[in-house]
């Protein structure tokens, strides 16, 4: 298939790159759909492809005796596959669609030999690399420190923030994994948001109603990786 014009892609870490950097992974991106649910990575498997999406938005989970915690989100701002870029072949967290989508996938050899070629294309995905170990970090800070409300409106704006519009695709379950909350907690939260008049929820779905109050209930919880993403790749996430 023939790839658009660099203008039209809409992974924002992509369209970061020099028109040089770009232009060599340019004959390796292959479009592709992201399926809800779809598996990008296996845990603990070699990575064979890393994917930039366009829309959609994929969670890093910790997969245990526990059941799923989610970890980290990627979407349009990033890429899935990053332990290539760091020279590390596999992951021990699995990465799957939470919100479908589409996007480009690149195979790890393509990417390790562009790598390879050029120190200008490493740096700047390791800029995107710090940019998540400060997601990470932040999730575990908002998972010690802040009550759920809090969590609730950090990974409601997190995926806001990735998605067109106020409308998120997200059901129940998916929240308690972004939260590591069981569902009667998530229910409560939900109802707490929505009594404020911040969001309304329905099945499978969650309307963002008024964005600015659901920073303040997320308050330190959200925007430190948010600025640290724009400082870095250059762009707002």
């Amino acid at each position: 298939m023939q790839l658009p014009q660099q203008y039209s892609i809409g992974n924002r870490l992509l369209t970061s790159l020099s028109s040089e950097d770009f232009a060599a992974l340019q004959p390796h991106l292959e479009p592709v759909p992201l399926a809800l649910r779809q598996v990008l990575i296996e845990p603990n498997m070699p990575i064979d492809h890393i994917y930039f999406p366009d829309a959609g938005m994929s969670s890093v989970t910790n997969n245990n005796s526990g059941g799923k915690i989610e970890v980290g989100v990627i979407g349009r701002e990033g890429m899935v596959g990053l332990p290539i870029v760091l020279g590390i072949d596999q992951t021990p967290y699995e990465h799957f669609m939470q919100i479908p989508g589409h996007g480009w996938r690149i195979t790890a050899r393509s990417l390790e030999q562009a790598i390879a070629r050029s120190l200008s294309l490493h740096r700047q995905l390791l800029r995107f690399a710090q940019a998540s170990h400060v997601q990470v970090s932040e999730t575990a800070f908002a998972n010690a420190s802040s009550g759920v409300e809090a969590r609730l409106a950090r990974w409601l704006l997190m995926c806001h923030d990735r998605v067109d519009g106020d409308d998120i695709p997200l059901t129940h379950e998916f929240i308690a994994i972004m939260l590591g909350v069981r569902r009667p907690g998530v229910t409560v939260a939900l109802h707490v948001l929505e009594g404020m008049r911040v969001i309304k929820a329905k099945r499978g779905l969650i309307i963002v109603l008024d964005r600015e109050k659901l920073e303040d209930l997320a308050d330190d919880a959200y925007g430190l990786p948010e600025a640290e993403y724009a400082r870095l790749i250059g762009i707002v996430a």
